[in-house]
């Protein structure tokens, strides 16, 4: 069993590279794109070759099952996400797909026809990259997805997201809440995207649980004003309001310490130019935890000194919080599962919490679900340079393969 696995996994993430692939060495595969369309039919004919039976559900979501013998609806499902982000690299959800298809297709050549259902799936969309809404592939697939949430929205280059869709022979479901009842659990395979499971030294990770997430808009409004006639003292600087409350909140998140984090990632002064006092700064804050009392505590904690510094400083500051996503934990008996395979194959792991959104976060609260992380080099993700070691991969599948056996083949 699986004595070609290197060869599987090189030669499979290759195959799946060529759809989207720039000149930069990316990937730019987004939902209801032609490179996007392409993969999923590649995939639909791969499944279809290993004997799958294969189907697109109305938006998009590719499923390859490999039927039970005693509990076909029962479902064991594994995958991840087919779409990438612009320029992105080629492992990033992709693998989770080639992953479960090699388990599935190992498994079957060892044991045949497992007792529960198998289903490979390949979920349309989660990054968000090509319109602004996300997890739209597994929102659909467990009825949360609003069709009114995305009626109006369009593309960078101005294409409605529905004429994308309905574009490539898709549409919206007749029921937005008709979810699927047959999934028994889901097992998602990932790149970690950080770099403790290198840094640690570990190849495995057993997530425990998906952070929460609080995301903001802040704009701070100082007055603008001359660069060369206006003292110091009589200045509504809104740049050095802004690094007062990044300097001070990133230093409370410093002394918190893990598993916080807390990061400034967009910054807009106004009017940005070399003479002029800036009046006016626009800046983003992403706080993450997986405590939600805590996360909640902290950044009120933030939020009310951000108050006070502008109040210090004669300025206006308006605060909006536009994300709040609780964290989401696993399922305590799938991790458990997850955690004997890798004692019992004598796999080098680690439990640990997923800093990153993944689909699972939307099977969680659902679904018994579980994720296995393997290594990312230098923690690079979202870009070219993403990569992981061709053994690393292999250890992924092999845990896998472990985890949907115990599941789909045994009582």
């Amino acid at each position: 069993m699986m004595e070609n696995i290197i060869q599987d996994v090189e030669s499979n993430v290759s195959w799946l590279s060529q759809f989207g692939s720039v000149p930069s060495g990316g990937i730019t595969r987004l939902l209801y794109s032609k490179e996007w369309f392409d993969a999923q039919q590649a995939l639909k004919q791969k499944f279809e070759d290993m004997g799958l039976e294969t189907s697109f559900d109305e938006v998009g979501n590719l499923s390859g099952k490999l039927i039970g013998s005693q509990h076909k609806d029962q479902v064991i499902m594994s995958g991840s996400h087919i779409d990438s982000v612009v320029n992105g690299g080629n492992l990033d959800g992709h693998f989770g797909i080639i992953a479960a298809y090699l388990a599935v297709q190992y498994l079957k050549q060892q044991y045949g026809t497992p007792l529960r259902t198998i289903e490979v799936i390949s979920l349309a969309e989660e990054e968000g990259s090509r319109f602004p809404y996300v997890f739209w592939g597994s929102k659909n697939l467990l009825g949360l997805a609003k069709k009114e949430e995305v009626l109006n929205i369009k593309d960078a280059a101005g294409t409605p997201f529905v004429d994308a869709m309905r574009g490539l022979g898709f549409d919206f479901k007749q029921d937005d809440s008709a979810a699927r009842k047959d999934i028994k659990a889901f097992v998602e395979l990932h790149i970690e995207q950080g770099s403790v499971l290198e840094t640690e030294g570990n190849t495995i990770g057993v997530v425990t649980s998906i952070v929460g997430q609080r995301r903001y808009n802040i704009t701070l409004k100082g007055e603008a004003n001359h660069a060369g006639t206006t003292p110091m003292s009589y200045r509504k600087d809104a740049v050095y309001g802004f690094s007062r409350i990044c300097t001070e909140s990133i230093a409370k998140a410093n002394a918190a310490g893990d598993p916080l984090v807390l990061t400034f990632g967009k910054v807009i002064p106004k009017p940005n130019t070399v003479n002029v006092v800036p009046g006016e700064v626009m800046f983003t804050m992403d706080c993450r935890h997986t405590d939600q009392a805590y996360l909640k505590s902290f950044t009120e904690e933030i939020e009310k000194d951000m108050q006070a510094i502008a109040h210090e400083m004669g300025m206006e500051i308006v605060i909006d919080r536009w994300m709040d996503e609780a964290p989401v934990p696993m399922d305590t008996d799938l991790v458990n599962t997850l955690k004997d395979i890798c004692e019992k194959e004598q796999l080098n792991y680690r439990l640990m919490h997923s800093g990153a959104g993944h689909d699972s976060q939307i099977f969680a609260p659902r679904i018994p679900t579980a994720m296995l992380f393997i290594p990312s080099i230098k923690g690079i993700s979202h870009n070219p340079a993403e990569k992981t070691k061709t053994e690393d991969l292999v250890e992924g599948v092999k845990a896998l393969t472990q985890a949907l056996y115990q599941l789909a083949y045994q009582n």
